[in-house]
């Protein structure tokens, strides 16, 4: 009679890989299907910049006054005068890890707050992913 073995530690934690991407995929599913969430992840595959901002907020008017600078128009979402606001404010936070506003989106691509946005600016890379040549941004 053979004995019986012992799962080798590579099974082992094989196994335990494969339980954590299933509890996962159970929690993204169930974390997709809220209506905020959905709504959040249509708005940025939906438009090329998206900003979530609040209307009353320094830094949200700062992250908006660099696309007014290189003339482009974002999708700005003010969450303070929608109902669902702190709900979507919420999902935003499980998408990206941030509870604070604002957070700008370029192409579906994170790009974070406010200084996160001036600094992608200053540095040139804004422009890059905007895909913006001189004569767009009027030789900014």
């Amino acid at each position: 009679m053979a004995a019986a073995r012992l799962p080798t530690r590579s099974s082992a934690m094989a196994a335990s890989l494969l339980m954590l991407i299933v509890v996962a995929s159970l929690c993204w599913a169930s974390f997709a299907s809220s209506p905020e969430t959905k709504f959040v992840l249509k708005t940025i595959a939906s438009h090329k910049i998206v900003i979530f901002s609040k209307s009353y907020c320094p830094y949200c008017r700062k992250a908006k006054s660099v696309f007014k600078e290189l003339d482009q128009v974002p999708r700005v979402i003010e969450l303070d005068q929608r109902e669902d606001g702190g709900n979507i404010q919420t999902a935003l936070s499980e998408i990206v890890g941030r509870r604070t506003v604002p957070q700008v989106f370029i192409n579906g691509k994170h790009i974070g707050g406010s200084d996160d946005t001036v600094e992608a600016f200053e540095s040139g890379e804004l422009v890059k992913l905007l895909g913006i040549t001189g004569e767009d941004k009027n030789d900014l």
